[in-house]
């Protein structure tokens, strides 16, 4: 650890000391296996005296999954932490096979609990919501009763609960190790540098342009030595989903993941709609940020590079100061969580070799902590994917006091969360910006995430569509998902970025996720729902922090359309809903024009 005001470690011992040699983990464990069989049981009497439709029984079922669930969550989490700082730890590769069968096993038996569920007739179903005892359970059950009607026999969901492990899952895992053990030589100013995926993909954001390039030329060299062991394991796990989907008889590869973020498939087309309408815009940011860098077409490893030759280096405290700062600003219940979370070591920053390359948030529900990982290397990028994680942790702690049956909110949402403290943050900076300079530094920063969520999220989602129908057809060979990838980014981009990355279905971790496909649209989502939210507490001032930990709070009880009309007024089936956040972005592209306009001189001139 460094000597800063701020520690850039993770304290872990407070949830379970001695991290992988953890003798509380152990029990923790045990335990949960204990709870886990006692579940089973139940809900093998449940099948037996056929008294499922009881509102006590069902009502203890949910108190008994809620509490199981927890237990997993804190084990499963805690892992996820001890691999990612240190993905070699061999001890915690062992918990995490330990905590994924005793998941597995608790999938499955809830699983028989959503079809037990689906064959209580209808009218003493809605009888048995309207009850006291369940009604704050109604969408949750109900969600549950929908889930159940996908599911294959029990004798079949238990055979592939099994082979998930060891053979579904395992490939996600295999695919993060294989990530973390990859090492990068990159030559920086005649020296040659060795490098972890992470450290390579993080000097995008380098000021200089030879470095940038290298880093994208050593990272394709690297993915084009490995292609064919990722094309392997991307093939693997979507044949193995395609063939459980067809045996589910679920034909649409995206009825998944919309349920997953209980939202409609024309909310997502509607969507879709407004982005694809104007992208001309984005395209005229980009080719003006080429302008500025000399270049006739944006090449794609300048995407995340500074836009002036100032030195933009921001070292961790005084960044924890801005967003501390900031985001206290918004109201007092959220300037308590940023000071508790830095104070008490929720939040890993050291940039060091051998570290995982994804930043994250994760949750710990029976503590109600979260802890947030990334690796920090001064840039402004960084600063706001801090600002970014945080807000994942923030909704965690607005969900603390909440059922836990009640805490699992969508991904969609989680994004909104995100991205809607990373808006409060970038905004506070641009305007402290003294110099046109810096403010076209910050607009530039600011209209990246647009394009990623517009343009490169767009892309990775037609990708993805791509690839599932081809897959249906056999093996995806890598000629092929490098074209795909192409095609998709040219699409993606209004063909407006040139050197596209055609590796990048290998190094996107999203597409390799095995708990649901097509992990990006939510992105999108989440960030121009945020926009609609940004605009309310701008609006109501310091005040809205009550109506947004409502929001929040009622995250994870109902849909997304109706979230966004109970605590907005506004319907996210109308495509004129979706245009209001990108009318917003369109303005800062035009903003970003005026002032390259008016600084149409030399870099080193800008004041």
């Amino acid at each position: 650890m460094k000597n800063g005001v701020y520690r850039e470690v993770w304290d872990l011992d407070s949830i379970f000391p001695g991290e992988s040699e953890s003798p509380q983990l152990v029990e923790h464990l045990r335990n949960t296996e204990r709870k886990i069989k006692d579940f089973n049981s139940k809900v093998g009497s449940f099948v037996s005296s056929k008294c499922i439709a009881e509102p006590v029984e069902v009502t203890e079922l949910i108190r008994l999954i809620s509490e199981i669930e927890m237990n997993v969550l804190q084990a499963k989490s805690f892992v996820v932490c001890l691999l990612a700082q240190n993905p070699k730890d061999q001890k915690a590769s062992t918990l995490e096979d330990k905590v994924g069968y005793l998941n597995a096993s608790f999938e499955t038996s809830v699983k028989r609990t959503q079809q037990l569920l689906q064959q209580i007739e209808e009218k003493l179903w809605n009888e048995m919501l309207d009850t006291e005892i369940l009604s704050n359970y109604k969408y949750i059950l109900n969600e549950w009763r929908q889930k159940g009607r996908l599911q294959l026999s029990e004798r079949e969901e238990r055979l592939i609960s099994d082979l998930m492990i060891d053979g579904y899952h395992a490939w996600y895992s295999f695919y993060k190790t294989l990530m973390s053990s990859i090492k990068v030589k990159v030559s920086i100013n005649g020296k040659e540098n060795t490098l972890s995926v992470g450290q390579a993909i993080n000097l995008r954001a380098d000021p200089n342009a030879e470095v940038r390039k290298a880093s994208h030329e050593a990272l394709e060299n690297v993915w084009k030595e490995k292609e064919g062991l990722f094309a392997q394991i991307l093939n693997h796990i979507a044949g193995f989903r395609l063939q459980v989907y067809k045996n589910k008889g679920v034909e649409n590869i995206l009825e998944e993941p919309l349920l997953n973020n209980r939202i409609k498939e024309e909310t997502l087309e509607v969507m879709w709609g407004a982005v694809d309408k104007h992208k001309n815009a984005f395209t005229e940011y980009l080719n003006g940020k080429a302008e500025i860098l000399g270049e006739a077409k944006l090449n794609s490893y300048h995407f995340w590079a500074p836009i002036t030759n100032s030195d933009q280096h921001i070292d961790y405290d005084k960044a924890v100061k801005f967003v501390t700062s900031h985001l206290s600003q918004f109201g007092p219940e959220l300037a308590s969580f940023i000071s508790n979370a830095f104070e008490k070591g929720w939040v890993e920053s050291e940039n060091r070799p051998n570290k995982s390359a994804v930043p994250f948030c994760i949750g710990f529900p029976q503590t109600g902590e979260s802890r947030v990982y990334m690796t920090y290397s001064g840039t402004i990028k960084d600063l706001l994917t801090l600002t970014h994680e945080l807000g994942h942790a923030f909704h965690n702690h607005a969900m603390k006091d909440v059922d836990s049956i009640n805490k699992q909110y969508p991904m969609s949402l989680a994004e909104t969360a995100s991205t809607f403290l990373e808006m409060i943050v970038l905004d506070a900076a641009i305007d402290q910006a003294t110099t046109k300079k810096d403010k076209l530094l910050l607009l530039d920063e600011k209209l990246k995430r647009s394009v990623m969520n517009f343009m490169n999220i767009n892309a990775r989602f037609l990708f993805e569509k791509k690839f599932y129908e081809e897959r249906k057809q056999g093996f995806v060979s890598t000629t092929r998902l490098n074209t795909l990838m192409k095609e998709s980014m040219d699409i993606g981009y209004n063909g407006s970025l040139g050197h596209i990355p055609v590796h990048s279905w290998v190094w996107t971790p999203h597409f390799y996720i095995t708990k649901s496909p097509f992990y990006n649209f939510p992105y999108t989502f989440g960030y121009l729902l945020s926009l609609s939210i940004y605009a309310k507490a701008k609006e109501k001032g310091r005040g809205f922090e009550k109506d947004y930990l409502a929001f929040l709070r009622d995250s994870g009880s109902m849909s997304t359309e109706e979230l966004v009309m109970k605590h907005l007024g506004e319907d996210i089936t109308s495509e004129s809903f979706w245009e209001k956040g990108m009318e917003l972005c369109m303005n800062d592209v035009k903003e970003f024009i005026a002032v390259q306009a008016s600084v149409r001189t030399p870099l080193q001139n800008m004041k």
